[in-house]
């Protein structure tokens, strides 16, 4: 299965890239009712580095380890080692529209567990992958826009 996502953020590169690969901007960003608990990760996260942490949907926790891989300046993968899914890569890619806008492209390569159970977990989250990324989008936008503006005041 594939999925893809992109929207654009006022706000630059290196900026963008940099709140990415920060381990709590995946909480910042995660839409509710999803509650995320990060059980261990480093701040920045680089090539190499894994992230433990626990999506809870409502009342079901649901464990995810994923390891950072195939960094550059623009671009990052997160790979699921252990979670729902048989398999979880997502590529993060960074691209400069001009010097004060960014696009920001999600594209996820997965496939479902074969136990019926986390099949079944896995179907639904996939299935509610476009309204994640649009409430990622909105809210990374926010943030940034939020940050740039008010250091342009400054």
């Amino acid at each position: 299965m594939r999925y893809a996502h992109r929207f654009v953020v006022k706000a630059p590169l290196a900026v963008v890239a940099d709140f990415h690969r920060r381990s709590a901007s995946m909480g910042a960003i995660t839409p509710p009712p999803i509650r995320v608990r990060v059980h261990a990760a480093p701040e920045t996260l680089q090539e190499g580095d894994r992230m433990d942490f626990t999506l809870w949907l409502g009342p079901l926790p649901i464990r995810w380890v994923a390891q950072i891989e195939q960094t550059t300046p623009n671009s990052f993968v997160d790979r699921q080692l252990s979670g729902p899914f048989a398999t979880w890569v997502h590529r993060h890619t960074f691209t400069a529209v001009d010097d004060e806008t960014t696009a920001v492209i999600d594209e996820v390569d997965a496939t479902l567990h074969p136990h019926a159970f986390w099949k079944l977990i896995g179907l639904g989250m996939w299935l509610g992958l476009p309204l994640l990324f649009a409430y990622r989008g909105w809210k990374t936008r926010r943030l940034l826009e939020d940050k740039m503006k008010a250091l342009a005041r400054a």
